[in-house]
């Protein structure tokens, strides 16, 4: 490997003076994405069209977020009300920040975890063992008028664009939260008003071309931390989710958005829903983006189990206990991914 390239911080800087995977990229044997073992997701998947959920057909489409949401931990919709220019904004200055000059992009590079604003590589470099073959631009974007001044001022529309794609994209995520909510049999404002002062990350992941794909991983198996993902995917296929004992590729369809539950969404069901293991696999010729939106509770919000799916006659007991986000969310960027989820850290001592 050339000298200049152990020293460059990006994986996007690196990869493009790479002819093989560098070695502290390489995964294990045991833990290799073994593709001729992963299947290609055909009609299964569940894809909710949203277009009925405001109307006569709102209770069929609530049973279908039921069965998505204790089957899958994970589904597709269809006719979400995001525009589709935006979206395709969002895309392309997405992109562009990327392919700016290596001196453009590490102006806001850090590894520290609690920036609100950052560009970094891999997961946690302070912590993990094995590095993952992935860059990424995290923000925090709600309230946006309290983080937008961080955000980068180049691409030049990338403040604006970036705002109004949040600003659409949480106003959907409010629409699902009440439409999971109900499916629970809870009201509908239930789960929101759960969040205290609700929290909105998002996160724009660039996978440059590996040299050897079979090696490493965009992300290992993993689950979200958070309560709900939003995820936009360009057109290059590489999210894979963990059903019924193996992988399946999710490939994307466009003008969809993937959703799946995160651990405080299994937290506030009782386990009655489940956070969905995920991965990104990466490819020898194509970049890839994807654009995933954390929807999280503030990080003073008290989260447990929703006491209306409690009933210890019934011996449905409190499964976890209660505990802030920000205890789980450190929790979360400290294991770094050594085991695919802490939530089991937080079981009630009962449970």
């Amino acid at each position: 490997m050339a000298a200049s390239a152990t020293s460059k911080l990006l994986v996007s800087d690196i990869a493009s003076v790479v002819d093989h995977v560098p070695s502290n990229y390489v995964r294990p044997v045991s833990d290799r994405p073994n593709m001729s073992e992963v299947e290609t997701f055909g009609d299964s998947i569940p894809l909710i069209d949203l277009q009925d959920l405001h109307g006569p057909n709102r209770a069929n489409i609530i049973n279908q977020f039921a069965h998505a949401c204790s089957s899958y931990g994970f589904f597709q919709i269809k006719n979400h009300g995001v525009p589709e220019e935006i979206i395709k904004q969002m895309m392309n200055v997405g992109r562009e920040f990327f392919h700016q000059s290596e001196s453009e992009r590490v102006k806001h590079y850090s590894a520290d975890t609690k920036k609100t604003t950052r560009l970094s590589t891999s997961f946690n470099v302070s912590k993990e063992k094995v590095s993952n073959w992935r860059d990424f631009l995290r923000l925090h974007c709600y309230p946006i008028e309290d983080f937008i001044h961080e955000w980068p001022s180049t691409p030049v529309s990338f403040r604006e664009v970036t705002a109004e794609y949040a600003t659409s994209v949480r106003a959907l995520v409010l629409t699902l939260l009440e439409a999971i909510s109900e499916s629970l049999g809870l009201v509908k404002d239930r789960v929101s008003n759960t969040l205290g002062k609700h929290g909105q990350h998002m996160a724009i992941n660039y996978y440059p071309p590996c040299p050897q794909p079979e090696l490493t991983y965009g992300l290992p198996g993993h689950k979200d931390a958070n309560l709900i993902t939003v995820l936009l995917q360009d057109e290059v296929s590489g999210l894979q989710v963990f059903e019924d004992g193996k992988w399946i590729a999710v490939n994307p369809i466009p003008n969809t958005f993937i959703v799946n539950l995160g651990d405080q969404m299994q937290v506030i069901s009782n386990d009655k829903y489940k956070s969905v293991l995920h991965r990104a696999v990466v490819n020898i010729d194509k970049e890839r983006i994807s654009i995933p939106t954390f929807y999280c509770p503030s990080e003073d919000a008290m989260i447990g189990p929703a006491q209306e799916l409690i009933n210890e006659e019934e011996d449905s007991h409190a499964i976890y206990r209660n505990f802030t986000y920000a205890e789980y969310f450190e929790k979360f960027w400290d294991t770094a991914f050594a085991t695919e989820s802490c939530i089991d850290s937080f079981k009630a001592s009962t449970a």
